[in-house]
Formats: C-alpha cells, structure tokens, sequence
C-alpha cells in the first residue's frame, strides 16, 4: 500500500460572516471535518458543484486558508510535520515542496515581468539557487520540459495564447522542485484540444519529477481522463472515495450517480440517463442536520435526517458516506 503523502484528518474551515448585537456571530462551515489520504506518486482527482468546498480544501492543504480543526499532515520521507502548527522554517521547506497552479492562465501571470522573470520569481523569493547564472539554469531547465522554447523567456505574456501562458504557470510551479502540486481547475478556461495537451503534458510531468497531484476539477470527463483516485465533495464533505475506474463503472453515492448521469454523450442512439435533483443546494453557513443531501435525495429516509453519514469502506476499494448505500439499485 502506498504511503500517503498528505493525510488529513477532522479538517474544519469556518469563516465568520459578520457579526450580531445579540447571540453568536454566523459562520460558513466551509469544510466540515474532511479524513483523506492522497498517496504518494498519484494524480488524485476532487469533484464537486461549485460552492462545495474543493478549492478550499485545495487551499487549506497549501495553508492558504485557515485551518478551523482538524490535522493535516505531510511526509514526503525526508520531511514531516503538520501542517496547521508548522514553524517559520518548516513553512520554509514545504513552501518549496508544495505548489499551485491557478486557473486562470491570464490573471495569473504579472504582464510587467518577463517569463525568465515569472518562472524565476520562486527560486529568488525562497533563496533556492546562490547565483544568476544557477537561476536561469533552472529556469531553462524546467521551461524545456514544460515544451516552452527558449526564446520565449525573453517575452512578455501579453505575447503567448492561453495554453502556452498555462504551460508558464506550470513551469513557475514546478521550478522549485515541489512534491505536491494543487491544480486548482487549471484547464477550465481552455479549449478543448489545448485541455488535452495540458493534461497530457501534467500527466509526463507527474511521471518525469515522481509528484503528487491534486486536480480539482468539475469536468468529469477531464477527471476520468486523467486521475487514478476522484474523491466527491458535496456542501464541505466528502460523500465518496474510490479508484477512478470504479467510481466511474459503479458509483455508491447518490450525488456521485446524479454528477455522471450528467456527463454528455456523443451517442445519439444512447438512451436518456439524466437523473434530476429537485430542491436547493443548502447554504453551507446554514446546512441541513444529518446527511447534508437527503434535502435532494431520492433515496433519504428517516435516519438520513437525524445522523450524520461517516465513509465507510466498500468491497471494491472504495469508501461511501451513505447509510443505505447497499441497498440501492444499480445506476
């Protein structure tokens, strides 16, 4: 079995939203204690609505956002620590072992900076490399294997298209040497054929520099394109863990269901699958008790709306969080 790389345990993120003259003040539970193991060496895919909590738990893990309780913990076999109590040089260490790539490929990179600059900025703000000329090896280094020519260093991004400045944000990622990367929907804003060229280049990546991928995304397609293990998310949970070809060919949970019944089809002949989901989406600074979707559940009953679902394990290597999952009928 792999050793994980990132194992989080009782995650909680709140945010307080303002405060009240008289009795406590609202608070958004963005993430609502969250147990999950990302082994070493994977591309772990996260899907969900939006609003679900996936870029925030993408985030929490990079200590961009707060930490409400809960543990995250990191071991990548040199180093170890928690993530939620590190000290300032520990954050040192895991600022270069653990990097994001933004969605946006047009916000994300300064127009004023060259690209030598921007794939260059980690190494000068961590002190990774002693002089100029060990920086721009680096820089080089890491732009040829993200299929960057060398002349574009030179350039502004104002210069390339959206699937080469995506392939900039890549090679700023990665230039530090990270082991863990968050890809936080970092081909939503693509076409579809530079998505492929993108996931296909992340893919080589992984398997060339030995990382660990988180790939938040809501294209299920993309994710079954790409992940070896999708985690669900549903209003700050996780409703279901499983291999990427299981979670596909049969998944538990009823929100998994109703997310694949709605990936488009290619086949005009194929018979309608969609499985409608009445009701709203509840707010996370207010959810429902126990199952937070038994308010759209077809399949809810009574205990749904007394206890609160824990994963458990299924026989095909999964874990469902559902208290009648085995009873249900195949999708």
């Amino acid at each position: 079995m792999t050793t994980p790389l990132i194992r989080i345990k009782g995650l909680e993120t709140h945010y307080p939203l303002g405060q009240r003259l008289f009795g406590p003040a609202p608070v958004l539970r963005a993430l609502a204690g969250i147990d999950l193991d990302i082994p070493a060496g994977s591309f772990f895919g996260l899907v969900g609505e939006s609003g679900s909590g996936k870029t925030t738990l993408g985030r929490a893990i990079l200590k961009a956002a707060p930490i409400t309780s809960g543990s995250v913990a990191y071991d990548d076999g040199q180093s170890a620590f928690d993530i939620g109590t590190m000290d300032a040089r520990q954050e040192r260490t895991y600022r270069s072992r653990a990097q994001l790539i933004f969605q946006d490929p047009y916000a994300a990179l300064s127009p004023r900076m060259t690209v030598r600059d921007i794939i260059a900025e980690p190494l000068e703000v961590m002190g990774l490399t002693s002089s100029r000329a060990e920086t721009d090896d680096r820089v080089r280094e890491i732009a040829k294997k993200c299929r960057l020519n060398l002349e574009h260093l030179r350039r502004f991004p104002h210069a390339f298209s959206g699937g080469q400045r995506q392939r900039i944000s890549i090679a700023r990622a990665l230039v530090s040497g990270p082991k863990f990367v968050v890809a936080d929907e970092s081909v939503a804003a693509l076409d579809v054929s530079i998505q492929a060229d993108i996931l296909n280049l992340l893919k080589a990546l992984q398997n060339d520099l030995s990382l660990t991928l988180l790939f938040i995304s809501h294209d299920l397609s993309v994710v079954a394109h790409s992940c070896d293990t999708v985690a669900v998310m549903y209003l700050g949970r996780l409703v279901e863990v499983a291999p990427s070809r299981t979670l596909f060919a049969r998944p538990r949970h009823p929100y998994t269901r109703a997310l694949l019944s709605a990936i488009p089809t290619l086949d005009p002949d194929a018979p309608p699958r969609m499985q409608r989901l009445t009701g709203e989406i509840p707010s996370p600074a207010d959810p429902p008790p126990g199952c937070r979707f038994h308010t759209r559940c077809p399949f809810a009953q009574a205990r749904c709306r007394q206890e609160v679902p824990q994963l458990a394990p299924t026989q095909d290597g999964g874990q469902v969080a559902c208290h009648f999952w085995k009873d249900l009928p195949d999708a």
